[in-house]
């Protein structure tokens, strides 16, 4: 049984021994890519430089959005500060004329409360003597065209507060809209900014090699 074994590996020593692979000939060929190791580095490097210049470019792109968003932010705070002044502004000054007008209404009463005791004591004319037209009659004469004086001048004043009121009121809208339509023009421009921007990084990176072209300067 030994023997057989022996005879076996043996046996199997020698078909390795006549199977074994004989020499590789090939025919020699220049290796690798059709460019230089030294136009390899160098293409290596200039795709380094625009990977670089494109995160600088990225970075700086960064910065600006931010710092727009900041002042944006700036101009609308203080718009509203504005906002909140000019409303208080109209506030104090519709107060101080509601102020006013309960100030004049209350000399009115008292001047015409005034004029009444004055009328209730003169005499009560009778037809002769409103005919004759007495030194009473011309006293009470006086007095209600004094009243109807005042009554006028105060419905004059009245209406003229009413009328400045309404000027302020109409010439704060305006303000308003004006701010509005300006707040509204600086977001489309810092958009239409962006989106620029944004093309442009986009046609950067679908032609690489467009700032390295002659006349870049870097």
């Amino acid at each position: 049984t030994c023997s057989v074994a022996k005879k076996e590996l043996d046996d199997l020593e020698q078909w390795k021994e006549d199977h074994r692979p004989g020499p590789i000939k090939l025919v020699p060929q220049r290796l690798g890519g059709k460019e230089s190791e030294a136009q390899a580095r160098q293409k290596q490097q200039m795709m380094l430089m625009q990977s670089k210049y494109q995160q600088k470019h990225k970075r700086e792109e960064y910065v600006k959005a931010k710092k727009a968003a900041e002042e944006a932010e700036i101009l609308k705070k203080k718009a509203i500060q504005r906002e909140k002044a000019e409303r208080l502004e109209v506030k104090k000054r519709q107060q101080e004329m509601q102020r006013r007008e309960m100030f004049l209404e209350d000399q009115y009463y008292k001047t015409n409360e005034l004029l009444n005791r004055l009328d209730l004591g003169l005499p009560k004319s009778d037809s002769c003597q409103i005919a004759n037209r007495g030194p009473e009659s011309t006293a009470w004469t006086r007095s209600h065209t004094y009243k109807q004086a005042l009554q006028e001048d105060e419905n004059r004043r009245l209406e003229e507060m009413k009328q400045e009121q309404w000027r302020k009121a109409e010439l704060m809208e305006f303000k308003q809209k004006q701010e509005e339509e300006a707040r509204t023009r600086a977001h489309q421009n810092e958009q239409r900014r962006v989106n620029n921007a944004f093309l442009d990084r986009l046609q950067n990176k679908t032609q690489p090699n467009s700032i390295y072209q002659p006349g870049y300067s870097g």
